[in-house]
């Protein structure tokens, strides 16, 4: 597995400039890291500084466009199609898609059908590039009211109905301890669609071992799985960064703490 801290969640009051934080990424032994949004961002910057600390990028979102709405998809498509450049730029692999909030006056059954639609025109866009699109289903309890996908079941019934490759699910442990629970049994059953992992503890959103998951559990059901991909570290530090990632990587690999040692399984 490898692990992939999420700069704009873990460093987002740490006060670190881009270079300040991808150099504490890479002293603390990860060789990846993913963003959230990259419209704001100088992504020259971000190509430069990504060969210079030689890191890769785990994933990024694409525009933040609604699924819901049919009059919105062509803005969809060519937002995807410009993430993609982007994409190329940092040799990402893996783009992340959220749905939007639930529209008023529309049918839930209609709104999932423009979910379908919308990311079946997304994937020849996604096979020419050779990119995984990760449907991200939130919590509406504590983080999200409002937003449309919630469940794991539902976006797995959307990917099913997209039926491609390019198309899978990103499963929050965080997200989905809140609205499902369930965890390492739904991760088994599904680990064949699931795209990516991220993971923080709960309750708080904080770094691992704060809260009641139990990650070294969940860890060694991924690697019973097989399970080689990226784990997101999507959390808010109760301290600094640093100790934050720490903590993560002791609870992640069983209390072993060398990053450089226990990143790739």
């Amino acid at each position: 597995m490898i692990y992939s801290p999420s700069i704009d969640a873990v460093f987002r009051n740490s006060g670190y400039d881009l270079a300040k934080i991808l150099r504490t990424v890479k002293e603390l032994g990860f060789t990846a890291f993913e963003f959230w949004g990259w419209g704001n961002r100088d992504m020259d910057l971000m190509e430069q500084l990504v060969k210079e600390f030689d890191l890769n990028v785990g994933s990024f979102c694409t525009k933040s466009i609604s699924l819901l709405d049919p009059a919105l998809r062509d803005s969809y498509v060519q937002g995807l199609k410009e993430t993609l450049e982007i994409a190329q730029r940092l040799n990402c692999k893996h783009i992340i898609a959220v749905t939007g909030n639930t529209l008023e006056g529309v049918s839930r059954e209609e709104q999932r059908q423009s979910i379908v639609d919308g990311l079946k025109a997304c994937v020849p866009l996604l096979e020419y590039a050779g990119v995984t699109l990760v449907l991200e289903p939130l919590n509406t309890k504590v983080n999200h009211p409002g937003y449309f996908l919630e469940t794991s079941t539902e976006a797995l019934s959307i990917i099913a109905e997209v039926n491609s490759a390019h198309v899978k699910l990103l499963y929050d442990v965080y997200h989905q301890q809140i609205t499902e629970g369930d965890l390492t049994p739904t991760i088994s059953a599904n680990i064949e669609q699931i795209g990516y992992i991220h993971v923080a503890d709960h309750p708080g959103r904080h770094e691992l071992g704060t809260g009641e998951i139990a990650y070294p559990f969940v860890m060694n059901k991924l690697r019973e799985l097989g399970y080689k991909g990226y784990v997101g570290l999507e959390f808010n530090p109760t301290g600094t960064p640093e100790d934050g990632l720490r903590a993560c990587l002791e609870q992640l690999d069983n209390n072993k703490s060398k990053a450089s040692q226990q990143l790739r399984d």
